[in-house]
Parts: structure tokens; sequence; C-alpha cells
């Protein structure tokens, strides 16, 4: 029986994964399970994966909802770093995307004491990853010479920051030459199977730039009035 993944690529660990299995030349399935209509929480998924979290995957009866490398070294290290990342960058980044963008997109308001909260960490995260976590003479993670499922799930991370104000996002990376480096070099080593799998965040990022620029002529329409308002 071919590999299933069930996955939304609106989540990062859902890309991450994809990612892998194509670089890697996985046979699989992809199951779309859509987070924005819930379909993660209903009883039937529940059967899949108790957490009621993406990705997951099962093989048969096998079902697996995060796997290592089985050298125990490597995997020590991929393991601090997905560690490291879940308590940090993702406390950062995520929060900060939906209560700047997101939000409204699923119907709940903008909250702009979360983000200012939210950027705290991600801007003190960025600069850890670029003085600790990319440390070294190689262009991945700890110095590696190839990207593993640490810097695919980190990379996949940042990548939702393109759905921002192209002055927010460069305001945010912009100090952090090396984790732009590394983001690029993570793209080109896992490219074409790395922009298949982000189209869904370029289509966001593109229906993003067109509400902005709808409402900045909608705005602009409005302040041309008020004077000829004001003489009546």
């Amino acid at each position: 029986m071919k590999l299933k993944v069930y996955a939304d690529r609106m989540s990062q660990p859902s890309r991450a994964v994809i990612i892998f299995c194509k670089v890697n030349g996985i046979d699989y399935e992809e199951i779309k399970v859509h987070i924005s209509k819930g379909q993660h929480l209903t009883p039937e998924f529940a059967e899949i994966n108790p957490m009621k979290q993406l990705p997951a995957i099962a093989d048969g009866r096998f079902k697996l909802f995060e796997r290592y490398p089985a050298d125990v070294f490597k995997r020590s290290k991929i393991h601090s770093v997905l560690d490291w990342h879940h308590s940090n960058l993702r406390r950062g980044a995520a929060p900060y995307v939906f209560n700047t963008t997101i939000a409204p997109i699923l119907g709940r308001p903008l909250n702009p004491q979360a983000a200012a909260e939210a950027e705290i960490i991600l801007s003190s995260s960025l600069s850890k990853l670029e003085s600790f976590w990319l440390k070294g003479n190689g262009r991945f993670l700890l110095g590696g010479n190839q990207p593993s499922i640490a810097d695919l799930s980190l990379v996949c991370e940042l990548t939702q920051l393109e759905v921002l104000d192209e002055k927010d996002r460069t305001r945010l990376l912009g100090p952090h030459k090396k984790v732009q480096q590394w983001i690029e070099n993570t793209r080109n080593a896992t490219n074409p199977h790395f922009d298949e799998v982000h189209r869904v965040i370029m289509l966001a990022k593109e229906r993003q730039q067109h509400q902005r620029l709808k409402a900045a002529k909608n705005e602009g329409g409005s302040n041309m009035k008020k004077p000829l308002v004001s003489r009546m």
C-alpha cells in the first residue's frame, strides 16, 4: 500500500514533511485535511492521529506522527533543533503572522498586543538562530552540508512570513543576513519541490497584496473627498 501523508499545505510542519518526501523520492499519497474547516478535529481524523495535529503518516496499519534519523548522534542534534523550534521560533513566527495578517481570513480579529509579544520572541529567535544554530562552515543547521528535516521545518516556518507586507517582512528579516542566506540555500537544495509545495503561500501572498492595494486606493479616494465635504 502507498504511504499516506495527511497534510494541509498552509501548515508549516505539513510542508516540511511533503518536501522531505519529494526530495527523497518517497512514493506517497497526499490526503488533504483542511485546518480552516476543522477537519483535523473530527473523530475520523482522531483515528489517524489522536493528537489531532498535522501532519500524520499512515503506512497500512502503522501510524507515524514524528520520526528522526536512526543514527543516535544525528537524531540528538535534530531533536535539539526541533525542540528549540517549537518552544521559540514557532511561538514567534506563527502568532505574529496570524495576529497581523491571517486572523481575518479565519473570521478572527487582529490582536496587536499578541502580535507585539510574538514579535519579541521572533526577533530573539532569529538572533539565536543566526548566532548558534547556524554556526560552523556548513550551509545548513549545525554546520551541515545538506538540509535535514530540521532545516526544512524551520525554513517552512519562516517562509510563512512571505504573506506579510514587504516592509514588515524586510524589517524582521533584514538584519539577519545569515538567516536569509540559509533560507535561500535550503530552497535551492530542495527545488523544484520547495517552490511547488509553497505555491499555496505565494498565492496567499498575492491575495494579501491585492487587498492592501485595494484598501490603499479606497483610503486615497476617501481623503480626496474630505476637502469637498469641508466646503459644504
